[in-house]
């Protein structure tokens, strides 16, 4: 299988047009440009009524602009830098010269004349100029980006580094308690120990959600076999899962602190609860364990969930959400992962 980030080296980092923080600044910019349009001398009009109808034009241009930039990102991803230039000018000059014939139409005869002529020669020429600073910005935000992908790539190495979980060592007196009474159930034992020791190996990379789930339910294989009857596992997980890959070894730790917390000392049997919530944008893994006596005053989870955040933070960014809830008999942690991964 390929790796994930090896498919992504040649793509251009694009910033998304439509989202809330680069939406404002392109309205800002986009009224400056208007207030600089409306005081040019040299006009009939009255400043304000100038200055309404260039805002308009401005920010129809520029809103439509960054909607059909965002629309076409996917593609202008794998440009390259002298392609891409030359597509955000067709962009901006199409949307230009569209938005310039529409609004000549509605405030005056659309009719071959010197005006129409210079009216929208002279929108043409400030797009153009535009068109440049906006191809400037968008070759500083790939260098930024990539700049801050490698300090964060190393940030997660480190992190990655830090897992060394205590269940293998636990998996190992498993495994040597099984060879006297299931040489069958050993030997799985060994093979599902392996791909974790794998996956454990693997720090810096990133796995499909399926992989990861795959992991997860040989891990809990092991504990239930080391626990027995005290561990209930309630798995409800769609068969179908989206195509999102994750930091190796996320959703692991969490199940790892459940059993450790919620079962390690249990003298009765409690239920894992194990359940996904598949969304249009995003996917939710809810992990419930029950919280015995001895575990209620203990700092649950901190380190690990932590360290999750942390890495979820740099692969996801904003996107990825990793909240805990405590009742008075459970625990519960709460995963979102974008479907949309930019």
């Amino acid at each position: 299988m390929e790796h994930p980030q090896s498919i992504k080296r040649h793509e251009l980092q694009l910033p998304d047009l439509t989202q809330a923080a680069h939406l404002l600044r392109v309205v800002v910019f986009s009224q400056a440009l208007a207030l600089l349009l409306a005081l040019a001398p040299n006009t009939e009009q009255a400043f304000w009524v100038r200055l309404g109808l260039v805002s308009i034009l401005v920010h129809w241009i520029s809103l439509v602009s960054c909607l059909l930039f965002t629309r076409l990102k996917p593609r202008l991803r794998y440009l390259s830098i002298p392609k891409l230039a030359l597509a955000v000018q067709v962009i901006l000059l199409g949307v230009t010269l569209l938005c310039s014939m529409f609004s000549y139409k509605v405030l005056a005869d659309a009719k071959l004349s010197t005006a129409y002529i210079n009216f929208h020669v002279n929108n043409l020429i400030i797009a153009f100029i535009v068109g440049l600073v906006l191809i400037q910005f968008l070759i500083m935000y790939d260098e930024l980006a990539n700049s801050i992908n490698a300090q964060h790539q190393a940030r997660f190495s480190a992190l990655q580094a830090r897992i060394r979980p205590h269940f293998l060592f636990n998996s190992l007196n498993t495994v040597a308690e099984l060879i006297h009474s299931d040489q069958t159930a050993a030997e799985q034992a060994l093979l599902n120990l392996a791909d974790l020791f794998r996956a454990a190996m693997a720090s810096t990379e990133r796995i499909p959600l399926a992989e990861e789930l795959a992991l997860c339910q040989q891990y809990l294989s092991l504990e239930q076999w080391r626990l027995g009857n005290k561990l209930n596992i309630n798995w409800q997980v769609p068969d179908a899962l989206p195509a999102v890959a994750l930091p190796a070894l996320t959703i692991q730790p969490l199940l790892e602190n459940a059993i450790q917390y919620g079962f390690e000392t249990r003298t009765s049997a409690g239920t894992l609860d194990v359940i996904a919530y598949l969304g249009k944008k995003q996917l939710s893994i809810v992990i419930e364990n029950p919280i015995t006596t001895s575990t209620k005053t203990s700092r649950h989870n901190g380190i690990a969930i932590a360290n999750i955040r942390q890495r979820l933070q740099l692969c996801f960014g904003q996107q990825a959400q990793l909240t805990t809830f405590q009742q008075e008999q459970s625990y519960r942690v709460k995963l979102v992962l974008p479907l949309e991964q930019t």
